[in-house]
């Protein structure tokens, strides 16, 4: 466990948090550092769970899996995030599963050139992720009609947004705090499973 404030155990766990941590768990049976550093706070680790559940991999979602986890990727990115970095890509690189696809995305991703590896209705999503999360206050009514011209329809509009706008807090939460993946299992596709 690794953060600039204290995150508490399972040892030290009272009722509402042994509840708060049981709801957060992995499938690997852990509790991410991402969780834990709510642990002062309980309410606010299930309000993150509950978020997060519903923003990414939730069965209603249409957008691809791997796709999600892409959107997920380049938000950390570009903010610098290496805690969600590491977790997201590592599974969209088990999701896409094609090792030169995945390092040519990866390449593109981490140059901010996104057009060196996607077209189309990714492209556009991925220059939506971009422009939302550097700059949101310059988001315009054509920003979404650009989506729909290149064949993105609204439901698929409101899963990315969200899933940038969850990213985007993450991000924050976890910068901000200073937490690192010590003591976590990377990725929620891990080989070992």
């Amino acid at each position: 466990m690794s953060a600039w404030i204290k995150m508490l155990s399972d040892d030290e766990a009272d009722g509402p948090l042994r509840e708060a941590l049981n709801f957060a768990r992995t499938p690997h049976g852990t509790v991410d550092n991402v969780m834990r550093v709510h642990s002062l706070r309980p309410q606010t680790m299930n309000g993150h769970v509950v978020l997060y559940r519903a923003c990414l991999h939730d069965d209603a979602n249409t957008i691809a899996t791997w796709f999600q986890e892409v959107i997920s990727s380049y938000v950390s990115t570009l903010n610098r995030c290496a805690y969600s970095y590491a977790n997201h890509w590592s599974n969209a690189r088990h999701l896409i599963n094609d090792t030169a696809r995945a390092d040519m995305v990866e390449a593109a991703l981490t140059a901010l050139r996104p057009e060196e590896a996607f077209d189309g209705k990714e492209l556009a999503l991925l220059r939506y992720t971009e422009k939302l999360t550097l700059r949101p206050g310059d988001m315009v009514k054509s920003d979404i009609e650009a989506l729909r011209a290149a064949g993105v329809d609204d439901g698929e509009i409101l899963e990315a947004n969200q899933i940038i706008g969850y990213f985007n807090y993450a991000n924050r939460l976890l910068n901000g705090l200073g937490v690192s993946t010590d003591g976590d299992v990377v990725g929620y596709y891990a080989k070992d499973e």
